[in-house]
């Protein structure tokens, strides 16, 4: 799939028109519309690099780096899989990670309470 088509496609699983999407990502819609086209084959970096925090990916997986994606499309990073598998080897149970989650969420809410 061209970058394009990876634009396109995570546009319209987030409901996004060609215009919210320009409007939200600060790019122009005529130079959208050229990506999502395949008119504009190589976008700047930093045109990739708006629509991609706009979509909720990464440059990487809308460049063509295989990257697995969840069920709403969103990009899993590879060390966070990595890091959980090694969690499960060293026998984390469920609870253990949710607890630790639990605690995390605790401890941000208590510093952004500050």
């Amino acid at each position: 799939m061209m970058v394009g088509e990876k634009i396109k496609s995570l546009r319209i699983r987030k409901k996004y028109s060609i215009t919210e999407l320009s409007e939200k990502a600060k790019v122009s819609k005529s130079y959208l519309s050229y990506i999502e086209r395949g008119i504009q084959k190589n976008p700047s970096l930093q045109v990739l690099s708006r629509l991609a925090k706009t979509l909720d990916t990464t440059v990487e997986y809308l460049m063509g780096h295989e990257i697995k994606v969840n069920k709403n499309g969103i990009p899993i990073d590879q060390e966070w899989l990595l890091l959980v598998d090694e969690a499960i080897k060293n026998g984390i149970s469920k609870e253990d990670f949710s607890f630790y989650l639990d605690f995390v969420k605790f401890k941000n809410n208590i510093n952004h309470d500050k």
